[in-house]
């Protein structure tokens, strides 16, 4: 029988699914196209990066962290020239409302509620080191449910990302190697390399940086080190995304994730199987 998760593990399985319709329902992939950015990463790099406001490339790529800095080189600061910060905002969040409004249609009742009991916890949020979430938290809060619902989810997805990297860097893995290590553990090269941009050889460099750690072995899978180191940085991530769920309680964790759950459901069904997110499918903090 598997342990419970925490609470701050187990509501990122619902928050982040909710969140992640921006990049994979076609009306809102469409959203992008409509406003003339083709291709998915030019839409990714101008939507996530907007709320930064006026950075390069250097910083995308700091705030991003796994992604290769010549990746990002391609779509900051060029798509710029297609369309403004403002704009990107805008069609992002269009984008991911009509995204919502096609899964959730009849819940909007309920759409409404989890965004009144999210934006409890993320209207709070601390934001001290957080680049990313503190970027999303200056942005206005919609009045429509399905965009605040959007809005919440992605604060506090960003605040999490935000803490997870700070436990990568804290454990000396740089963003090539997180990449590697995770692909190693559960995700394959074939999906992770070229979503992050990674040239083979530095790639394999990055491998062979894990395999003198002792944390890669050679057939490529995790050892037990690297699990161990994996799990760590996993726990560390856990713990800096915990004290607003602390700080609701139990009672009010178990609210949020009865009117979230199966909304959050409902959105991780329109998701592919494998994604660089990690998130198989929402679970309840009761579990």
């Amino acid at each position: 029988m598997t342990e419970p998760l925490t609470a701050e593990r187990a509501m990122w399985t619902m928050f982040e699914p909710v969140h992640a319709v921006v990049y994979f329902v076609p009306v809102a992939l469409s959203a992008f196209t409509g406003a003339g950015l083709r291709g998915f990463w030019r839409g990714y790099f101008a939507g996530r990066a907007a709320p930064l406001g006026d950075v390069g490339p250097e910083v995308v790529t700091a705030s991003f962290y796994n992604f290769a800095p010549s990746f990002v080189a391609r779509g900051i600061p060029g798509v710029w020239d297609l369309i403004s910060r403002e704009e990107a905002i805008a069609v992002r969040e269009a984008g991911a409302t009509a995204a919502l409004r096609e899964l959730l249609t009849g819940r909007e009742a309920e759409a409404a509620k989890a965004a009144d009991l999210l934006w409890r916890v993320a209207g709070e949020l601390d934001v001290a080191g957080r680049v990313l979430a503190a970027a999303n938290k200056t942005l206005p809060v919609a009045e429509d449910p399905m965009t605040r619902l959007w809005q919440a989810c992605t604060l506090l997805r960003e605040q999490r990302g935000d803490g997870h990297f700070a436990a990568l860097a804290a454990a000396d893995i740089d963003g090539c190697e997180a990449v590697v290590l995770r692909g190693a553990r559960d995700l394959p090269r074939e999906l992770m390399q070229p979503i992050r941009g990674w040239t083979d050889d530095q790639w394999e460099a990055a491998r062979v940086r894990l395999t003198e750690r002792g944390w890669i072995g050679a057939g490529g899978s995790l050892t037990p080190a690297g699990r161990a180191a994996h799990d760590a940085v996993e726990v560390a991530t856990d713990r800096a995304a915990a004290r607003p769920w602390t700080r609701l309680g139990a009672a009010g964790v178990a609210e949020v994730a009865d009117v979230l759950l199966p909304l959050a459901e409902i959105c991780a069904a329109a998701l592919p199987a494998a994604s660089p997110s990690g998130v198989r499918r929402p679970v309840h903090p009761a579990t």
